[in-house]
């Protein structure tokens, strides 16, 4: 769909969608412009927890490129008859992740649909010669997961009746975290790539780094941090209808190795508000993990980037 447009050129654009990364990016005086938009239907039932869930999610994509958030317009879709209460909660949800971000939230638009849905457009700023992309990963560089997986397979036993939002509270305070101090940590140790972890899940947002930054990477399957039962759902099947498009999308670029069926889904699950891939010099390690410990963030090392066929992935134990 995307070779049918013509997005046109522009000597200020640093970064378009030819790389599909995180936010765009537009160079304006000495300050580099992140733009992004993202939105969600209901994850959880409570909507308070729905509006922050997903605007962590939105402002996560600032977050990714090493930037801040300035501004937040509302996207909201809602049935006009739908009590009018829920709607403030989700709006009033959004607006406090967007203050501890210190982010202002300057309007939006809203419409009348049989689903609802929300989500954030946000524009945030950045030094130009710190903006950190999804490509630009470099041979020996390790590989740094903030953020355990496995929340696509929990919202979907929550869905099904077999979690409760009490049993599942820890994960949706991991969606509701912001990626801010994450990202702090990231602009001050300097890392050669870097992405959030959402929709294609953590196998298919590797392989999308590392096929833009032209390596293979290696995945260990021991270092991989998940949610408690994730493991468990996925073996039963308790699964988004979109890991199996994740593991039919990435079958000629992974060998998957020790990862049998149960894994599989568990690497492919489609993330809500995941936490930050990150590349880094192995020299740099052990600096980005106190920078993140320092910060109170959870923090894996999960794998190398390696000299191979651009975008394959080797699953080793």
């Amino acid at each position: 769909m995307l070779d049918q447009l013509d997005p046109g050129t522009s000597d200020q654009l640093m970064v378009g969608f030819e790389t599909s990364d995180d936010a765009a990016v537009y160079l304006m005086g000495d300050q580099a412009i992140l733009l992004t938009v993202d939105f969600f239907t209901p994850m959880v039932d409570d909507p308070y927890d729905f509006g922050r869930i997903t605007a962590a999610n939105s402002l996560s994509d600032v977050y990714a490129m090493g930037g801040r958030p300035l501004t937040a317009m509302n996207l909201l879709a809602f049935p006009c008859s739908m009590d009018a209460s829920v709607v403030s909660e989700v709006l009033r949800g959004g607006a406090d992740v967007c203050a501890l971000a210190g982010c202002v939230v300057v309007g939006g638009h809203t419409i009348d649909d049989k689903e609802p849905k929300y989500g954030l457009s946000v524009m945030g700023v950045a030094d130009p010669a710190a903006v950190v992309r999804n490509i630009g990963a470099r041979p020996g560089d390790v590989l740094v997961l903030t953020k355990r997986i496995g929340v696509g397979i929990l919202n979907t036993a929550l869905k099904r009746g077999l979690e409760t939002e009490e049993t599942l509270s820890r994960v949706i305070e991991s969606m509701a975290h912001l990626n801010k101090a994450a990202a702090e940590a990231m602009v001050e140790v300097g890392v050669s790539a870097g992405t959030d972890v959402t929709g294609f899940g953590l196998i298919g947002h590797l392989h999308e780094m590392m096929n833009g930054s032209g390596l293979a990477a290696e995945l260990n399957l021991g270092g991989v941090p998940v949610f408690e039962g994730v493991l468990e759902y996925s073996a039963a099947g308790v699964r988004p209808g979109r890991t199996a498009d994740v593991i039919d999308a990435m079958e000629s670029v992974v060998d998957w190795g020790p990862a049998d069926e149960t894994w599989r889904g568990v690497l492919a699950d489609p993330q809500t508000s995941g936490g930050l891939l990150m590349a880094i010099h192995p020299t740099k390690v052990d600096d980005l993990l106190g920078a993140l410990e320092r910060r109170g963030e959870e923090a894996c090392v999960i794998g190398r980037a390696v000299v191979g066929s651009a975008g394959t992935v080797t699953i080793l134990p």
